[in-house]
Order: structure tokens, then sequence, then C-alpha cells
């Protein structure tokens, strides 16, 4: 069983994934000084996804990831290979809040990593 489960972890490739422990959004909200400006990893469903671009001309997304108990905004350059309504994995900067012209912004993480979990390898998730 050990030994399955070592060669397991052998085969998932070496992402950004592994720089942060799973964290719940729920945790996250709970506790958010104790994130505020750490690399966080967080899953949960994609709502209200919305693509853009930025001031310099660049792609940009943003969306709702939502748990079964919280929300957070997670904003992103480059383009998403998520749709509305995906479960995915994020990791990112965690922001408790940030000044955005004359609006501030709560609960914020600017990902450096989306992944869909249903691209990920069926037998090594859940």
């Amino acid at each position: 069983m050990v030994s399955l489960l070592m060669l397991a972890m052998m085969a998932i490739p070496v992402a950004p994934l592994t720089a942060a422990a799973l964290v719940e959004v729920t945790e996250l909200l709970a506790h958010p000084d104790h994130y505020n400006h750490q690399v966080v990893t967080v899953s949960g469903r994609v709502s209200s996804f919305q693509l853009a671009t930025n001031r310099d001309g660049q792609p940009a997304f943003g969306f709702l990831l939502q748990d079964t108990a919280g929300t957070v905004k997670v904003v992103g350059l480059g383009k998403a290979d998520v749709r509305e309504g995906d479960y995915v994995v994020v990791e990112g900067i965690f922001s408790r809040l940030r000044q955005a012209g004359r609006a501030i912004v709560y609960n914020e993480i600017k990902a450096t990593s989306v992944q869909s979990m249903a691209k990920m390898n069926p037998d090594l998730v859940g």
C-alpha cells in the first residue's frame, strides 16, 4: 500500500501546486490576517468567470471561487483554461484587502496557477 502511494506521488508532475498545502476557503475567510500576502492553494467551483485585458493589453481573467461555505475572488494574467461551473485548484497570493483606485477589494487571490480538476489524472484525484 505504501509503495503504491509512493509510486503515485512520483507520477505527479512537479508543478506550482506543491508550494502550499490545500486550504479551505472557509479557513481563509476565518483567518484572513494569517494568510495575508501568503501563497495559498484552494479548490472550489468557478462562478462569474470574466475575461479582460489589463492596461498593458495583456489578457487577464477573474472569477469567484466558491466552496461549500465561502467565496473568494480570483484574478490572474494570461488565459485560464476553465469555464463557468468547473471545479478547479488555484494557487496564488492571498490578499485580505487591496486598494484598487477608490475601491477596496477584500479576500482576493492573485493566481499563479489555475488547474481544472477535470483535466487532472483521475487516478490521482480523490
